[in-house]
């Protein structure tokens, strides 16, 4: 049996980035190279949490953050959760809080999208990244020129009432989700029934871990930004940087037990990604590749940036 996760296993710092919000990370093996690590949704820091302690130990300075609105991090006064809000944020905390010049990244899921933007919007701050588990940005014209046939748009296949419905209708839902043990089981549901991971791959002690922050109704609300988005019903910062082959060395990962990313995600990675190792499989992972396989993906990961 598996250990309860620590919640408190890492100091948790807190910087204040831009517009007055301020984000909370972790930040381990200090004057190593620097590695930023960005969570999805429906996730926080605590998803690298296997992750942190063995890449450190591999000579980088792991960075963790929460995004805004997630986990410890504030609430943003200027109401905006997109991609561009969060890259912005990033950049502000790894370079001109830490004082970083460039940086190596990884992400799955929203993170993987807010890699790419950082990725494209700041030449040369991003020197390799690891993208796994999430869409690929690209025009579907770049896609259709390589052969890849189109998917299905994400928002009408069969499991995907959660995404309609956290970006068409977040504020009647969350009446619905009227307790912090409704909001919990919500989001829990990524983690078990609605297929995102493997089997087996969370107990119930790492579900628990993984929910405990969007037992905050402001959290939570504030956490389907990025739905809201994509279906026109949120305003943006700025246009994010998304729909360009993006130049950066990228090794690209996937858990093929993920009923949530699209099957045709290797083929359209190797379209954005011209300078890609991979997409390298890895079994028995799925959404959560980074929990799901940590030995896997710490040891990949710390190979292709070494």
């Amino acid at each position: 049996m598996s250990e309860r996760p620590d919640p408190d296993a890492f100091k948790v710092e807190r910087s204040e980035v831009r517009k007055r919000v301020s984000l909370a990370y972790v930040r381990e093996g200090v004057g190593g190279d620097p590695l930023l690590l960005i969570h999805g949704y429906p996730e926080t820091k605590r998803i690298w949490w296997r992750n942190v302690a063995p890449l450190a130990d591999a000579g980088f300075e792991v960075i963790a953050p929460d995004l805004r609105g997630f986990g410890d991090s504030d609430l943003a006064p200027d109401g905006f959760y997109d991609v561009s809000a969060y890259s912005l944020d990033l950049y502000a905390l790894v370079h001109d809080v830490l004082g970083h010049e460039h940086c190596a990244v990884a992400g799955g899921d929203l993170g993987g999208v807010v890699l790419y933007d950082l990725a494209l919007r700041y030449p040369g701050f991003v020197s390799r990244l690891c993208f796994f588990n999430t869409l690929v940005p690209l025009r579907d014209e770049l896609y259709e020129a390589a052969g890849i046939p189109a998917d299905e748009p994400h928002a009408t296949r069969q499991t995907a009432d959660y995404f309609r419905r956290q970006g068409t209708e977040p504020d009647a839902l969350l009446a619905e989700l009227d307790t912090p043990e409704r909001r919990r089981a919500w989001v829990a549901a990524m983690y078990g029934h609605r297929l995102w991971a493997a089997p087996g791959q969370f107990s119930a002690d790492d579900v628990d871990f993984m929910t405990e922050p969007f037992a905050d109704p402001d959290k939570l609300r504030a956490s389907w930004g990025a739905y809201e988005t994509a279906f026109g019903n949120r305003p943006l910062e700025d246009v994010p940087r998304l729909f360009e082959p993006c130049p950066v060395p990228a090794l690209v990962l996937y858990g093929p037990d993920d009923h949530v990313v699209p099957r045709s995600f290797p083929d359209r990675s190797r379209v954005a990604f011209p300078r890609c190792i991979g997409p390298l499989v890895v079994p028995n992972a799925g959404h959560f590749l980074q929990w799901e396989q940590a030995e896997v993906f710490n040891r990949a990961l710390a190979y292709f940036l070494h």
